[in-house]
């Protein structure tokens, strides 16, 4: 699974490096750490102050963006079928979840540079809100056509460890016609706050215990990367 404790991930990130010999340039170049990083990482501070959620066009930089598809496409028998719940009340449905997942791993640079610019995020979020952020966990998730993900929460009942959702888009060429849409409901009455196409490059990023969403039918196989940030 893609969880990694604090400081963890830049320690395999910086690791894995090492061991392919990869200039650190590279990742830098993927990574993008500079001003309009700072600038995108300030928007995305107030706007969860503000509203609690925050849809972005350009999520990250574009370099990332295009390895992860290709890294996403390269993939053959490594998804697994998504359950619901966890531990022993994990089950199967597909009547509320269809998709199928891989957990991310810092042994891939496209990985490795996703991790790191979610580890930037995470020092940054701390500073400006002091949210207690310490960890990262995220998955690769398909849905064929036809496929959907019904109304819930990504914090699990009874439990807080889950503060702040994302999930980043790999569909190129995306039309309306596909739907498939990231569907965010207001935390109470139910009321359609935001429709998301899931076009590549677009991000979502809200708390993950106040909003309800789902993931409308699909009428293409729909690419992407979830993820939450876990607090103390």
């Amino acid at each position: 699974m893609g969880y990694y404790p604090k400081n963890q991930c830049l320690l395999a990130i910086e690791h894995f490096i090492f061991l392919q010999g990869i200039p650190m340039a590279e990742t830098d170049s993927l990574i993008q750490n500079d001003n309009e990083t700072e600038t995108a990482f300030d928007l995305i501070a107030k706007a969860l102050e503000i509203k609690g959620y925050i849809v972005l066009a350009d999520g990250l930089p574009i370099k990332l963006g295009e390895a992860l598809h290709r890294r996403i496409l390269s993939f053959s028998g490594e998804f697994k079928r998504a359950g619901i719940g966890r531990g022993q009340a994990l089950t199967q449905d597909d009547s509320i979840r269809t998709d199928c997942l891989r957990w991310l791993r810092p042994d891939n640079l496209a990985e490795t540079g996703y991790l790191a610019w979610m580890e930037q995020l995470r020092l940054a979020l701390n500073r400006r809100l002091f949210l207690g952020l310490f960890d990262y966990e995220s998955h690769f998730a398909v849905y064929e056509a036809g496929g959907c993900y019904r109304k819930h929460l990504d914090a699990f009942q009874g439990e807080t460890n889950r503060v702040l959702s994302t999930v980043y888009y790999l569909n190129p060429h995306w039309l309306p016609s596909h739907c498939g849409e990231l569907l965010i409901h207001a935390p109470t009455g139910g009321t359609l706050l935001q429709s998301v196409a899931p076009a590549f490059g677009t991000m979502a990023i809200f708390l993950s215990a106040l909003f309800p969403h789902e993931v409308a039918v699909t009428r293409r196989k729909r690419y992407s990367i979830a993820g939450w940030f876990r607090g103390r």
